[in-house]
């Protein structure tokens, strides 16, 4: 008599967080954000752009709003609460 396991499927599972599309959005949100933070510092550094202190500013909130939205959504994606 043999003895043999029963040969079965391998096991799916909806694990989103597994993907690797959701962790290069997240970088690519994380460098923007740092981009902008830098941005908002530019004027102190080079003292000749004293005068663009509210461009900069504009600019830099800008850039963090965009990528504080992606990484909102980026997150909500892996969670799956996005899902319909």
């Amino acid at each position: 008599m043999e003895n043999r396991a029963a040969e079965r499927q391998p096991k799916t599972t909806d694990n989103n967080a597994n993907q690797t599309h959701y962790y290069v959005s997240l970088t690519v949100a994380i460098v923007i954000g740092l981009i902008g933070v830098f941005i908002r510092f530019v004027p102190d550094v080079v003292t000749a752009l004293n005068q663009q202190t509210f461009l900069f500013s504009t600019i830099a909130n800008v850039a963090i709003l965009v990528a504080s939205f992606m990484v909102f959504k980026i997150v909500f994606g892996i969670l799956g609460v996005d899902k319909k």
